[in-house]
């Protein structure tokens, strides 16, 4: 079981919650959200996942961000189809051959372009109120790595309300997903309840529910959470 914390923008509070060892740090890259990130990213640990959030974004922008902040992982949390998918990870594809071949030509290290040790981890978001189709996840079976299933709100995530888990029984396929939308401490029994269960939950999302305001998080209660939790 995975932690994945969300919407992280101050550095000094960056590093606390990393000082948690959660798996996935998140970084919003959407000017629309209170949690839109512009700042530096902290030298982190190499067991945490960088991963940035986009919405709809051009893919020449995400793969330029992927590169600037040595991203690991893409939460796409906008309405992208499964094209839009496969043409953002074949230029992914090609942008790490073409940065491969110029990293053997620059002698300085520091010049050289980043390349991630692994392949760049997919995440698909969809939101969920009280009912949902799960026949629309299967075209994208092939191309994601993980699904992320949210509230569905007014915003794009961030809204700090739970949709009704129980719409999850009905989730017909193996694909590991992340749990996400509003959790908190309060939920802790029932999430204990829900990971008992068949389905396939690969980690936790958590965001709003454990800020003091937008983008700064709460380590107190994150640690609470990953100790009832993770431990």
């Amino acid at each position: 079981m995975k932690l994945k914390v969300c919407g992280m923008k101050n550095v000094e509070n960056i590093e606390q919650v990393a000082g948690l060892a959660p798996d996935y740090l998140g970084f919003i890259f959407y000017e629309k959200s209170k949690r839109n990130f512009e700042g530096i990213i902290p030298d982190l640990p190499a067991s945490i996942k960088k991963t940035g959030v986009f919405v709809n974004e051009h893919p020449e922008i995400v793969i330029s961000l992927v590169e600037e902040y040595r991203l690991e992982a893409l939460q796409l949390h906008g309405d992208e189809s499964v094209e839009y998918i496969v043409a953002l990870k074949k230029q992914l594809a090609e942008n790490r051959a073409l940065c491969i071949a110029e990293n053997k030509t620059i002698k300085k290290k520091k010049n050289q372009h980043y390349i991630a040790k692994n392949n760049i981890e997919i995440i698909k978001v969809f939101g969920i109120k009280d009912v949902f189709n799960f026949d629309v996840l299967k075209p994208y079976l092939e191309v994601v790595d993980f699904f992320l299933f949210d509230t569905k709100g007014k915003g794009r995530g961030g809204n700090g309300t739970k949709f009704d888990w129980s719409v999850l029984e009905q989730y017909p396929y193996e694909k590991p997903f992340f749990l996400s939308g509003g959790i908190g401490l309060a939920d802790l029994e029932q999430l204990k309840i829900v990971l008992k269960t068949h389905l396939p939950i690969y980690g936790i999302d958590v965001n709003s529910k454990f800020e003091s305001e937008p983008g700064i998080k709460k380590v107190a209660e994150l640690e609470r959470f990953k100790n009832e939790i993770f431990l």
